[in-house]
This record gives structure tokens, sequence and C-alpha cells, in this order.
């Protein structure tokens, strides 16, 4: 069983969390989030938020922060052969219910389906909190153009915009 090597991206004014399903070899080699180059992750956030591409941890966390959003990983732990999130079984999830507890949190997006489908089976009971699932920003996911990410994500950059006194934050 592999285990997850990094806490969460996050800070106690965070509105929304993003999460992935559990990072790939290249992204535990690296040593953080979404390491693969060809991964369009960071870029992503980078022109949702128009902020220069972060290249290091730390500029990554600081986007992130900066901009009202956590991330994490659906599981915890599970076995997974390389780092197609199909090998992916027997998860153990992260708790996200204590994430939930500790900030204004207000929406849950899921980068891609697997994280999503292990959200909503493992984690979904735990918090009651629906999750949004959007297209996935790994290189495997070629089908969706980085335009296509770009308006579909929108909804992560509206939703920190979004006036905190108009939302109620989510709460267990």
């Amino acid at each position: 069983m592999t285990v997850h090597p990094f806490a969460p991206v996050f800070r106690e004014d965070a509105r929304v969390l993003i999460l992935g399903s559990f990072p790939s070899v290249r992204s535990r080699r690296e040593g953080f989030y979404y390491g693969h180059p060809r991964n369009r992750f960071w870029p992503l956030m980078a022109a949702l938020f128009s902020r220069p591409v972060p290249v290091t941890a730390a500029e990554k966390t600081a986007l992130l922060t900066s901009c009202g959003v956590a991330l994490w990983d659906s599981a915890m732990r599970c076995d997974v052969t390389g780092s197609a999130d199909s090998s992916l079984r027997n998860a153990v999830p992260n708790d996200v219910a204590s994430l939930l507890r500790r900030a204004p949190i207000r929406r849950i997006f899921a980068n891609g389906r697997t994280a999503g489908a292990l959200y909503d089976r493992l984690i979904l009971p735990a918090t009651g909190v629906p999750i949004t699932v959007l297209p996935s920003t790994s290189p495997a996911n070629a089908a969706v153009s980085f335009d296509g990410l770009l308006a579909a994500w929108r909804a992560v950059a509206d939703a920190c915009a979004a006036d905190p006194q108009k939302e109620t934050p989510i709460r267990d």
C-alpha cells in the first residue's frame, strides 16, 4: 500500500477545496502536487487567477493560498500501479471532514472523475457535502483542450470570488 506523502495545501481562510485522487509517481518523486511537467494544473490555476505560472512548491502554495484555495487528495493511501487512476485499489480516504471544520470552505471540486468517485464513495458519507467534478488536468486527458479546461474550471475562480457574506461555509 502506498501512503500519500504530502500534507494538504491549506490556510484557515480557504473558501474552496480542490481534491485530486492520489499523487502520481512523478509528483511523489518531485515532492509536491501535480509534478508532471505536462499536467496542466499549475498553468490552469495561474490563468484562472491571472498570475504567473508557479515553479517551486513555495510559489505553488502561495498561489493557491492567496486565492483562497485548499488542495488535497481523496485517498490517504491505496494500492496503485504506476500513476494510472484506473489502477487505484483499496483506497483509504483522507480526513476531509476535519479540513472542513477548520476553514470557511464553500465549495469542493474534484480534479477528474476518479477523485470525484473516491470522494462520493469514501468521504461524502462523513461530510454530507456534494462535490463538483471538473475535467482532469492530467496529460492523460488530452480530449479536453486547455481552453476547455479553463472554461470548466472557471467555477473555481468564481467560487473564490463569491461574496462570503452571502454564502454559508460548509460545516458538519
